[in-house]
């Protein structure tokens, strides 16, 4: 066959290809924004605003393109289908990729490019390609506003394009295709630095393509490709913006110019010396350095996106993280300072011991650029590092915990700790078992081998949560123990997808095809397979007990193997063509290994769909109308804010509402955002002066009780930024502090009533004076809780102020003074203690009004609709829906309004249905359990008896099959014991309930069982 029929057919089966990746992605993606950094890229894309470091601009305007065609309401839709279409092109390119791989071992095996070769690589690559497709985290990532899909593309384009340089290398002109690999590599900056593990399978590429082959300059091109990607990603990248701004000191400070002038020069500069070094290589007929610096400067060009992130930063938009509107704070804001960093190749571990050192930086202040002490750092000892350190995080008592039982208290006894450093062989076990197998080679099984649940799993052995499972009995069950029976949720969970091994088994097969066959691709294949997979994983350098699954970093990886897995096709063929005619072979094969993507398919849909589903923004919508009109609302998480910022910002929600996130109260240019007006919302009233808070300054402060009894808030506060109120700390600095543990707080009865933040009904109980109590055992107040004190001491009593999760980690005192708003607790001058589970004040006609009429749950009581874990964790444990539910009905039926509490409960049961919310679903932990025996006793006490008799039967029900489940033995143990105990404790108090409530027949029979089924445990 000529290859220029060869190529149309290839492109006509790549547009096939295409077409079915967009049609699946399409049809499964979230109608709107999802959970995690989804909701904030969308806000931050479009109004082009400032998202977390490092910063996304060129995913952020190409999203702003695509909403530009949509209105408002649309607008995450779009953003969310241009993921797709990035995913579905990246098929295409990989599919393009495979069928030259393929077609280059063809060439290598001396064979033409025949009919049934030619039918045999497009196979391969339609295999490959598809099988990626419907693979996990790539579909994943695949739905959802977020740049993984983009990152993917420009990793598939740039690979992509160097096979079509290394076919056209010896053409006039063909290093074109190098240019535009640097301009990509510079544009994929302002994606995610990903793509740029992509760089030394390049470099081997056009090395076997131009020099003769030898293991020394094999190892010379290894250690040039290396020098490139670190000079990219530790020089161009971070060194810059440095010289930038070493320049804008000197037009600042020096020369008196505005701000950014000096950075203006340089980047003219910079170009107008690139510009020059092209034309005069150029005119010399140097080619190579020509190319060189064609690529440097494209690679400026592209990463000079960067420019939107500080134009923008001076617009002082709504979201505007770390406020880069400077190069020294973007500088900051690239490095990705506010995260901290780990160690990699030689540094501390857990235990190590250390010293408190100040660096200095440059801010902006009163029109200059100021040196001011930047946060004390730990500067660990040299004889407390160890190699490789793995084991390095003492930032959570639960990650030392998590090391300790690798360690077995074995370990290096140094000065200075009780603490012991790592032997390296327990510090490898940890990297082998928690970062290698559970963070990284679990995530490649569930891609090719199959799926257990979408749980999320923290620790290794667990047998329950989110493990990899082939489908094939014996095998899961020596792994995990017989889990055939047991509560829907875990056993029948949609993310349970099997692939029997088939597309892993289809990998190796390709993998020792292409060796043995092309050694020089398959070579550039493996490193694309290593560098963004194990190398990542040793790179992230990842501590315990990650809030969520992190597959997504390795999509690279899987990417790669997806090749093999279409190379598969041709080693099969091989062996097929051998004892039937090559054209039948090539068509047979082909056509029965197409059976894997569609067996992946089948498993993977239900998972990965998303369409119809609005549970985060609704869940965004039910926070923000938990609060009054002019609210603050004090949330702290990626899940309480991201949602949030995306409901106002892109949908125009509630714009009066402002939301203060706990995280990022502590850094200077979160506060300074505080304090302008934003839409209809005013500004905080912090009274503490910038010097006070600036990054670096009182980013935890001592608390010293001078008085012993309760003191005004307001002059505690204002001490802080007293400068003759200072303690002398031992490196000899003065330092602010917190005078009293004991805070009082004047209320404005009058303005609290007229604001709406307590009805007139309840005048007489409001307090003169509230009284906060900062804990005993609490030494030190971090500069969030600094800074919200600052608020209440300022607090003129003239808008509401919500706290959710009651204040989360703040440990100021608030929980006497909350009062129950659904998805949120207000701050009100009404004594009244409050839990989780029991919150103290119900406002029950407000509540009744809420959860009747103003909430909306995102259609999540669709049958159909995919309910997936975050969903389910959401609605059960990080904020209970059927709490919030119990909690109305109990407080409207301690006012003897029974019809409205049954109504209530109704309403729970219509929207929270156990198809998606299990009754019993122990394994999460949180209060469900609780509120359905709530319900139980609720129904029961209004009456309802069969509605309250129906829901304790169906509690009880799923109780005992997931009993059944925990109590099967598994390597001489109870697969779960916690979870049989906290199944049977919640029995028992069913039990107790039915007692109460007059229904003794009914509880003597759940204790009955109890009893059996502790009779039949205890016998095994």
């Amino acid at each position: 066959m000529e290859l220029k029929k060869f190529r149309l057919i290839d492109n006509i089966l790549g547009a096939v290809v295409l077409l079915i990746a967009s049609v699946t992605y399409l049809l499964t993606i979230e109608d709107t924004t999802s959970f995690w950094d989804c909701g904030e890229f969308i806000a931050s894309a479009y109004k082009l605003e400032i998202g977390h470091p490092p910063g996304n601009p060129v995913f952020q305007i190409i999203a702003r393109f695509f909403t530009l065609f949509a209105d408002a309401d649309k607008a995450a839709m779009m953003v969310n289908a241009m993921s797709a279409l990035c995913s579905s092109f990246t098929i295409l390119f990989l599919y393009w990729t495979i069928s030259h791989l393929g077609r280059r071992i063809v060439e290598k095996s001396g064979d033409s490019l025949s009919i049934s070769n030619s039918i045999a690589i497009w196979g391969a690559g339609a295999v490959g390609a598809l099988a990626y497709t419907f693979s996990d985290t790539f579909w994943f990532s695949a739905v959802e506003g977020e740049v993984y899909a983009m990152s993917s593309l420009f990793t598939a384009a740039v690979f992509w394009a160097m096979l079509r340089w290394e076919e056209q290398a010896d053409e006039p002109h063909a290093n074109r295709w190098i240019v535009l690999i640097a301009f990509l590599m510079g544009l994929s900056v302002g994606v995610h630095l990903l793509n740029l593990l992509a760089i030394p399978a390049l470099v081997f590429i056009y090395y076997y393509k131009k020099y003769e082959v030898t293991t020394k300059r094999s190892i010379y091109v290894l250690l040039i490709s290396g020098v490139i990607l670190a000079s990219i990603l530790y020089g161009i990248i971070p060194y810059l913006p440095k010289m930038a701004s070493w320049f804008d000191l000197l037009f600042v400070n020096g020369f008196g110019m505005p701000f950014n002038s000096g950075a203006v020069v340089f980047m003219l500069l910079l170009l107008a010396a690139s510009f020059y070094g092209i034309w005069y290589t150029y005119k010399k007929q140097n080619y190579l350095w020509n190319t060189i610096i064609l690529s440097f400067t494209m690679i400026v060009i592209g990463y000079s996106s960067f420019a939107v992130v500080i134009i923008r930063s001076q617009a002082n938009t709504p979201t505007n993280e770390n406020q880069p509107d400077n190069p020294f704070s973007l500088v900051r804001y690239l490095a990705r300072e506010q995260y901290g960093s780990n160690p990699l190749i030689y540094g501390e571990s857990y235990s190590s011991t250390y010293e408190l050192k100040t660096e200095k930086y440059y801010a902006k202040l009163d029109g200059k650029y100021e040196k001011v002490n930047g946060p004390v750092q730990a500067r660990y000892k040299p004889e407390s590092k160890m190699l490789f350190p793995r084991m390095w995080s003492n930032s959570s008592q639960d990650h030392v915990r998590f090391y300790q039982t690798y360690t077995e208290g074995r370990g290096k006894t140094i000065a200075g700790t009780e603490k012991k450093i790592p032997l390296m062989k327990d510090n490898l076990k940890y990297f082998f078992d928690y970062q290698l197998d559970w963070m990284y080679f679990r995530y490649f099984m569930w891609n090719f081998a199959g799926r257990q649940n979408d749980i999320h799993g923290t620790t290794p052995g667990d047998p329950f949560r989110g493990n990899w499972e082939s489908g094939i009995g014996f095998l899961d069950k020596a792994r995990l123990g017989d889990q055939t029976t047991g509560p829907d949720y875990i056993i029948n969970n949609k993310a349970k997808n099997h692939f029997y091994l088939i597309p892993l088994l289809m990998g190796i097969i390709g993998l020792f095809y292409q060796l043995g066959k092309d050694k020089h691709n398959w070579w550039i294949t493996m490193l694309l397979f290593l560098l963004t997979g194990i190398a990542i994983a040793v790179y992230l350098n990842m501590p315990p007990y990650q809030p969520r699954e992190r597959d997504y970093a390795y999509a690279g990886s899987f990417y790669a193997f997806a090749i093999w897995i279409g190379l598969a096709v041709l080693a099969i063929y091989d062996v097929v063509k051998k004892r039937v005619p090559a054209n039948i072979s090539a068509i047979a094969v082909s056509t029965v290994c197409l059976i894997v993507p569609v067996q992946m398919a089948s498993e993977t849909w239900d998972d990965h769909d998303r369409s119809n589903r609005y549970t985060a923004r609704d869940l965004a919508y039910n926070y923000l109308n938990s609060t009054e009109k002019n609210s603050i609302l004090v949330t702290h998480g990626d899940n309480d804010t991201f949602p949030l910022w995306y409901i106002q910002e892109v949908e125009g929600v509630r714009t009066d509402v402002r939301i203060v996130n706990t995280s990022l109260l502590g850094t200077d240019w979160y506060i300074d955002q505080m304090k302008f007006k934003v839409y209809e919302s005013d500004p905080l009233p912090f009274s503490i002066p910038k010097r006070e808070y600036l990054y670096g300054t009182n980013d935890v402060i001592q608390i010293y009780d001078q008085v012993k009894k309760p003191f005004p808030l307001k002059v505690v506060v204002d001490l802080v930024s007293n400068p003759e109120a200072k303690v002398t700390g031992q490196d000899g600095q003065k330092y602010s502090f917190f005078a009293a543990r004991q805070l009082t707080i004047s209320v404005d009865k009058q303005s609290a009533i007229a604001n709406g933040i307590v009805s007139a009904a309840d005048s007489a109980q409001i307090v003169d004076t509230i009284t906060l109590i900062l804990p005993e055992n609490k030494d030190l107040l971090t500069k969030a809780e600094l800074m919200i004190l600052d608020l209440l001491a300022n607090y003129k009593w003239d808008r509401p102020i919500y706290f959710v999760a009651m204040g989360g980690d703040l440990e100021i005192g608030i929980r006497d003074y909350l009062e129950y708003s659904g998805f949120a607790y207000k701050f009100v001058p009404i004594k009244s203690k409050s839990t989780l589970g029991y919150p103290g004040r119900v406002p029950s006609e407000k509540m009744y009004d809420k959860v009747m009429n103003v909430y909306r749950w995102g259609n999540m009581n669709d049958p159909t609709i995919n309910i997936d874990y975050q969903n389910l964790l959401s609605f059960t444990a990080v904020i209970s829906a059927r709490n919030i539910f119990t909690q109305t009905a109990r407080s409207l039926i301690i006012e003897g309004k029974t019809e409205k509490a049954v109504a209530v409960l109704d309403k729970m049961q219509e929207i929270m249905i156990p198809a998606h919310f299990p009754l019993n679903c122990t394994l999460l932990g949180s209060l469900n359990e609780h509120s359905v025996l709530e319900a139980v006793d609720i129904y029961l006490l209004a009456g309802a008896r069969d509605k309250g008799i129906a829901l304790a039967e169906a509690y009880t029900k799923e109780s005992f099959v997931s009993i059944d489940l925990f109590s099967k033995l598994y390597n001489g143990f109870y697969l779960s014991k916690s979870d049989i105990e906290r199944s049977l404790s919640y029995l028992v108090m069913l039990a107790d309930v039915l007692k109460n409530r007059g229904e003794k027949e009914k509880a003597e029979a759940i204790e009955k069982q109890i009893s059996d089924t502790l009779k039949r445990i205890q016998a095994v």
